[in-house]
């Protein structure tokens, strides 16, 4: 058996846990008895990104981030006795204790696993991880055009000008033609010659 002088292994966590909060506790009262106390609305206001908060707090909020955030929240928990479960497997001492051991964890832990996988495709086949997506409609508005005017207007055959054709030297000399027109006139004021 151990030596009951050393500290077991809760016993370390117990006092990491202490610690920290000894030291959260120490940091916050310190802070409380040196820090200025210069109160203003500015300071007294609430922080939110930056912006002013307006309205009431009764907004409507789409449940599908709470049921993301819950199915998020469940299957990272449960994803986490992963960890111990791959640690006492990795111990030596277990399976050579009894070799039908490893098996054991294995089989167990597959089991677990194949729940997680059952329940993942369960909640994906209810809709639950897939976002809602709008339905693209086409609008319909009633005018009192005539539907033969758009067939009209679809169906006729628009001739094209080919833009090759045209030589740049054209281009050039019709532009070169046109008047320069100044986007500004400049008003220079008059020196005072009553001096």
């Amino acid at each position: 058996m151990d030596d009951p002088g050393q500290i077991s292994e809760y016993g370390k966590i117990l006092l990491m846990a202490i610690i920290g909060i000894l030291l959260v506790s120490g940091t916050m009262l310190l802070a409380r008895i040196l820090a200025p106390k210069n109160p203003n609305p500015i300071k007294l206001s609430t922080y939110e990104c930056g912006e002013e908060s307006r309205g009431t707090s009764w907004v409507q909020f789409n449940p599908r981030f709470y049921v993301i955030a819950l199915v998020f929240l469940l299957f990272d928990v449960e994803l986490l006795f992963i960890f111990p479960w791959a640690t006492v497997f990795g111990q030596a001492e277990f399976i050579a204790a009894d070799s039908r051991w490893g098996w054991f964890s294995l089989i167990e832990m597959g089991i677990f696993l194949a729940i997680l996988i059952v329940g993942l495709i369960y909640v994906w086949k209810s809709g639950d991880i897939s976002w809602i997506k709008p339905q693209h409609k086409t609008p319909q508005v009633s005018v009192n055009i005539p539907a033969s005017a758009y067939e009209a207007i679809n169906n006729k055959t628009y001739s094209l000008r080919d833009y090759q054709e045209q030589s740049i030297e054209a281009e050039l000399a019709t532009k070169a033609a046109e008047p320069v027109k100044v986007g500004f006139k400049p008003r220079f004021k008059k020196p005072n010659t009553d001096a």
